[in-house]
């Protein structure tokens, strides 16, 4: 088996974009290299390599154009980071304003400040910085990120001439007591029309939020006193952004920022994740080794989750249904062909493929592997697997363990095909980050037999938001499912009660 090491940075040029057959980095027009205008032209390419080289890898790089208006609010965007963002006049005023206790009496002040507090894993942790980057570009907003959690040895900075990260002396963890719902629960309580503002609130976004958190979501809210609020600190691991797509309030915009509504997190996630050089040379390594020269390439991502640690499982499957589910998906979805149980094969095939396999487990790997080595495949067509890393366990927050877990999202994510496990926040990014539709693992329903559907093509490439979905509509004052009223929400393939963002052709 072969594994990403962390050691040995030579080739971490453009040697490995050559090697897989592409055309040299310098002839590419420079519109191609910024994504159609997604990314900003202003920063040195050699601090951030993969920033301005990746879309020499994934298949979708042509394939779905960030509107005009997108890319001019971007832009806006940037201006206000350089002018409100960690150590400017500005953001030095905002600081002695929140440590006074009291709220700015200029409510229009220039610089209002959305800080993410990641939670859970690095897929969770990717998908709700972007749900709260969309948050900050609708409110105008400054979003700032905590420092710790191995993020700046991860990701590149991704707003030029200034920092997206929070200085480690800032107090996060002296701001949660004063939490958004029991300021909402309060101001809806109290009888008086007159509110004292906060100079900030803690909000709550995770799965465990309440309703009262989540009236933040509701269009009340957010003008009586959401916008008047200078600091919001935000933890969640969900990917809370298309409750934003239930607001009447931010409809106009978001159709003008994403006439394609299931391209949210692909535009997003491609401007703000850029894996830092010792990250992409895992990746650009590790492709131009194993995975370069195959015709097709298929991804296959696995994760098996202990029901102690997830809400909706009741029993954790075994290794070998597991294994059963995923060939059975491949074959009846012809992504993989079959096996011949002759000595001697006519080729009639001259294709060859590579399988890129993710998991924590090496199992897997080694019965697929074996299945296509031990015997020829019916047409003689050349499959080779591959693995390249196998931690066991999750290990959240440790910076070798995530900084493996980003390279593989990013193989994944170069894939012609994918195939993706249900709930899994890994898949939901490499999917949205490759543009693709992938075939979803479906949930067995008593984890002791095969499901009578192995897997189902997804509705669209973005990720679901898990739970609690918004149920609660603000104007008529009642509960309401949203994934059968709203255009372009729909309920996930994996989780009933979950909300995902489709698009027109789903």
């Amino acid at each position: 088996m072969e594994s990403l090491c962390l050691e040995n940075e030579q080739r971490t040029t453009l040697a490995g974009v050559e090697e897989v057959g592409i055309s040299t980095y310098s002839n590419v027009p420079s519109k191609d290299k910024l994504l159609g205008g997604l990314l900003s032209e202003e920063f040195d390419e050699e601090s951030c390599k993969s920033r301005y080289e990746s879309m020499f890898f994934t298949n979708a790089s042509y394939s779905h154009k960030p509107s005009p208006y997108l890319i001019k609010r971007l832009r806006k965007y940037e201006e206000l980071h350089k002018r409100c963002g960690p150590n400017t006049e500005l953001y030095n005023k905002s600081i002695d304003q929140l440590k006074s206790g009291k709220n700015t009496d200029d409510q229009q002040s220039e610089c209002k400040y959305l800080i993410n507090q990641p939670n859970s894993g690095l897929g969770n942790r990717m998908i709700t910085l972007a749900s709260t980057f969309l948050y900050a570009l609708l409110s105008n907003r400054v979003l700032l990120t905590e420092s710790g959690k191995d993020i700046s040895d991860l990701f590149c900075e991704p707003f030029p001439q200034s920092s997206w990260l929070l200085s480690p002396d800032f107090p996060l963890y002296q701001l949660h007591h004063l939490r958004f719902g029991n300021v909402v629960k309060d101001s809806t309580s109290n009888s008086s029309s007159s509110i004292t503002i906060p100079s900030y609130v803690f909000l709550d976004l995770s799965h465990a939020s309440n309703h009262y958190d989540k009236l933040f979501f509701c269009d009340e809210v957010q003008h009586d006193l959401v916008n008047n609020i200078t600091w919001i600190i935000t933890a969640s691991n969900q990917y809370f952004l298309p409750a934003f797509f239930l607001m009447p309030s931010y409809r106009e915009e978001l159709n003008l920022l994403f006439p394609e509504k299931d391209t949210v997190f692909h535009h997003l996630g491609r401007y703000l994740f850029h894996p830092t050089n010792s990250v992409w040379g895992l990746i650009t390594r590790y492709y131009s080794s194993y995975l370069s020269n195959a015709e097709q390439m298929l991804g296959i991502q696995i994760r098996v989750f202990d029901p102690r640690n997830n809400i909706f499982l009741k029993e954790k499957p075994t290794s070998e249904l597991v294994l059963d589910q995923i060939i059975s998906c491949a074959l009846k979805e012809k992504l993989l062909p079959n096996v011949s149980t002759l000595l001697s094969v006519k080729k009639t095939s001259t294709r060859s493929k590579s399988v890129l396999i993710t998991s924590l487990k090496s199992e897997y790997f080694e019965s697929i592997k074996n299945m296509y080595w031990e015997k020829a495949t019916v047409d003689g067509e050349i499959i080779s697997v591959y693995q390249p890393s196998h931690e066991e366990h999750q290990q959240t927050e440790k910076s070798s363990h995530d900084m493996k877990a980003l390279a593989e999202i990013y193989l994944l994510s170069y894939s012609n095909v994918l195939v993706t496990s249900s709930l899994s926040t890994f898949g939901y990014v490499a999917q949205s980050l490759g543009g693709m539709k992938p075939w979803i693992l479906s949930r067995p329903d008593h984890y002791k037999e095969l499901p009578e559907i192995p897997c189902t093509r997804a509705l669209s490439m973005e990720p679901c938001y898990h739970a609690p979905g918004p149920t609660y509509d603000c104007r008529a004052k009642k509960d309401l499912d949203f994934g059968l009223v709203v255009d372009h929400v729909r309920h996930c393939e994996d989780v009933s009660e979950g909300l995902k963002l489709i698009g027109e052709d789903a």
